[in-house]
């Protein structure tokens, strides 16, 4: 929870707002569209600039240092570093958050990860919220020497240690089982007095872990019928921990296209007008949710871009009629 004086007001208090994870940045089998694997930094730019134009509270980059060849059909090995793209971004964007989502912390120090995110909110204003998640390829752990079966209780030690580490002290100082430091100064310090560390996932032990270390939840993908006891047992933990500050609770939605495509856009993608579209969205905010993530279905990065655009002129607007 962020102590030490104010943040950047992340949201709205009480209003539901949208993001995105950036296409082209990841490319998974599971929702990249055809047209990615040829894009690059100029599309992924074009693409930003859109979601700042038109209202989207953050942008969101992806985390993995290599793909083992047992997963590269799935997942593919495009997987840009999120502090190196969000960096690129924020150069040429004004107010869009940037976000990771989520960053695997438990691969490095968290020294070495407070340097980067620090330099990054520095660079960028007071822009970051930092996504974390404790990772799920063994093979990319194993690589640079770090504890796959512990991941979760590093973790936890990991996001203490970032609270000190991104905090307002010029020299931070921590003492836990797994990391210490003290007397290493660490400058720019990040612009916002205390970095937001939004938890990923969505079983027990990351709800517990978002509940009683986050102050925001990424559930991984929760359908809209398991949202609501997920988001009960989230604020019971914290009821039953003493947490009194509130906590930034997300979803990430149904694949998207605002309008009646002229194309198979998959049966599971919500589509219509804006005003339906709108109103379905809707049902987000009234489970409890604070910002939703949102995914267009798109045949190139002109029909992508119509469609930020199209949701940020016709449906956000009336997310919180």
């Amino acid at each position: 929870m962020a102590g030490g004086g104010p943040t950047v007001p992340i949201l709205p208090n009480g209003r539901l707002v949208y993001g995105m994870q950036l296409p082209v940045q990841s490319q998974s089998t599971l929702y990249a569209e055809d047209w990615e694997a040829e894009a690059g930094p100029g599309d992924l730019a074009e693409i930003a600039r859109a979601a700042d134009r038109s209202g989207f509270a953050y942008i969101a980059s992806c985390d993995h240092v290599g793909v083992p060849r047992r997963l590269a059909g799935p997942m593919s090995t495009i997987w840009y570093d999120p502090v190196a793209t969000l960096s690129y971004l924020a150069a040429i964007t004004e107010r869009v958050l940037l976000m990771s989502h989520v960053a695997v912390v438990g691969l490095r120090h968290p020294l070495v990860t407070a340097k980067q995110y620090a330099t990054l909110d520095h660079l960028s204003g007071g822009r970051l919220i930092l996504g974390v998640g404790a990772g799920h390829v063994r093979e990319e752990f194993d690589a640079v020497g770090a504890d796959f079966a512990g991941r979760g209780p590093v973790l936890d030690e990991t996001i203490d240690a970032l609270r000190a580490a991104l905090g307002p002290e010029e020299y931070p100082s921590f003492q836990g089982e797994r990391f210490s430091f003290d007397g290493l100064g660490q400058r720019p310090r990040p612009a916002q007095r205390q970095v937001p560390i939004w938890v990923g996932g969505s079983s027990p032990a990351a709800v517990r872990r978002a509940a009683l270390r986050g102050d925001g939840w990424l559930p991984q993908g929760d359908p809209r019928e398991q949202l609501p006891a997920q988001i009960a047992t989230l604020k019971s933990l914290r009821d039953q921990a003493g947490v009194a500050d509130p906590i930034t609770v997300g979803a990430i939605t149904e694949a998207l296209y605002v309008g009646e495509p002229a194309w198979n856009t998959g049966r599971r993608t919500l589509t219509g007008k804006p005003q339906a579209l709108a109103e379905s969205l809707r049902a987000y905010r009234a489970m409890g949710v604070d910002q939703i993530q949102v995914r267009f279905r798109s045949r190139d990065r002109a029909e992508l871009l119509d469609q930020i655009a199209a949701f940020g002129a016709e449906v956000g607007p009336h997310l919180n009629d």
